[in-house]
């Protein structure tokens, strides 16, 4: 009897053909259960938490564990029971919290929570570049994280989904804060934000054409305010003008138009985004001081160094004081005032991106498919990949796509 090899190289002996099987090739990672820690940031002056407990379920329901630390979701009035009864491990411990394979809080990082990682894990915050101390950093380098920022994250539209929803209700939430501040409740002049019948609108001045400054204007309008708007390009005026469909008072930031109009504004809203480590004061010391009494300024740039130069960097806790007579509210956590909703918005852009991190089987494929995420790592297990991190601590910073490369 012949033996005669098929192409495959198996044998074959007369009739009776040991036919080859199919090799079944993997076409996508294994699901793989990752623990997710959230820590409670109350002691840092933050009431939004990350997580819902609706989202914490889905989690949970996906076989992934969820360690949340007591007492984390109290400042969005979300009790410890409704993490338990949607399958969230509860526990008082923050070494346990801080040793999850992830790890996710709203408030950047403090030098005690850093000591409470366990080393080689994903760890997930607001980075506020202004804020970050070099001690803190390099804690973070020793201990071989990767790091992302939640404010650098993209999506797939190269839009920054968190920067986006909390512009939202930054622009909204200052415009709420300002007719706080002009009602005699809290010690302001008596002044409705807005208009009635026979008597002059409020004028709400607003600099920067983006999303803070566009939720802001709709805030403004829908109350009757006459609203003037500045940016520094006359293309981002244009779109503005298009997104809001109604005609407005519109400028580049010129100074002496600038200095002319904030004689008679009720309310100034500093919107314009500002490059990290580069704050510009496009409303001098001397125009505040032009500014009529009792008026009100708010800086919702001030996470960044502000572009109003009289206001400081505050904690939410105590945002007001005044200067020149004016009031100012600066605080660089202004969605915290309205927490529910905030981490609400949070929650769905982070819930998606957890069960993505499951399904991708590690942090280095996650990265490997996920562009959006991947512009948001400033540390790679311990290596600096933020070029402006680099600048500011006069340490090396290395191409993140080339040591993703290289796993």
């Amino acid at each position: 009897m012949m033996n005669i090899k098929n192409k495959s190289g198996r044998i074959s002996f007369g009739n009776a053909s040991l036919m080859p099987k199919e090799e079944q090739l993997e076409t996508a990672v294994r699901h793989r259960r990752i623990t997710i820690g959230i820590p409670s940031d109350r002691k840092n002056d933050e009431k939004r938490v990350a997580l819902t407990p609706e989202a914490v379920n889905i989690l949970v329901e996906n076989d992934n564990e969820v360690i949340v630390q007591k007492g984390a979701g109290t400042g969005a009035n979300y009790s410890d029971k409704d993490y338990s009864e949607n399958g969230a491990v509860i526990t008082d411990s923050p070494e346990r919290v801080f040793s999850a394979d992830a790890v996710i809080k709203v408030a950047p990082f403090t030098l005690q929570e850093v000591d409470y990682l366990k080393g080689d894990q994903l760890v997930m915050s607001f980075l506020n570049v202004l804020a970050l101390s070099e001690e803190i950093l390099e804690k973070l380098i020793r201990k071989k994280v990767t790091a992302v920022a939640l404010e650098k994250i993209k999506d797939s539209n190269d839009v920054m989904p968190v920067v986006e929803s909390m512009s939202e209700i930054n622009g909204v939430t200052s415009i709420l804060v300002a007719s706080d501040y002009l009602s005699n409740h809290l010690g302001g002049k008596g002044v409705l934000l807005g208009g009635i019948t026979g008597v002059t609108p409020t004028e709400v001045v607003i600099i920067g054409a983006n999303t803070a400054g566009e939720y802001a204007a709709r805030a403004a309008l829908g109350l009757g305010s006459q609203v003037r708007i500045f940016d520094k390009s006359l293309f981002n005026l244009k779109k503005f003008q298009n997104k809001i469909g109604q005609r407005l008072q519109t400028s580049v930031l010129h100074p002496q138009v600038l200095k002319k109009v904030l004689k008679s504004a009720d309310v100034l809203i500093g919107a314009i985004e500002l490059e990290d480590l580069r704050p510009r004061y496009y409303i001098t010391e001397d125009m505040v001081k032009t500014m009529k009494k009792g008026a009100v300024v708010i800086d919702l740039s001030i996470d960044r160094g502000g572009c109003i130069e009289t206001t400081e960097c505050r904690p939410l806790r105590d945002p007001v004081y005044e200067k020149h007579g004016v009031i100012h509210f600066s605080a660089w956590n202004l969605p915290s005032r309205m927490a529910r909703t905030a981490s609400i918005a949070l929650s769905n852009i982070f819930n998606p991106l957890f069960q993505n991190f499951a399904e991708s089987g590690g942090i280095t494929q996650l990265l490997k498919n996920d562009p959006g995420i991947r512009n948001g790592v400033y540390l790679f297990n311990g290596i600096l990949t933020n070029e402006t991190l680099g600048q500011k601590f006069g340490m090396i910073s290395k191409d993140l796509n080339l040591l993703i490369s290289a796993f």
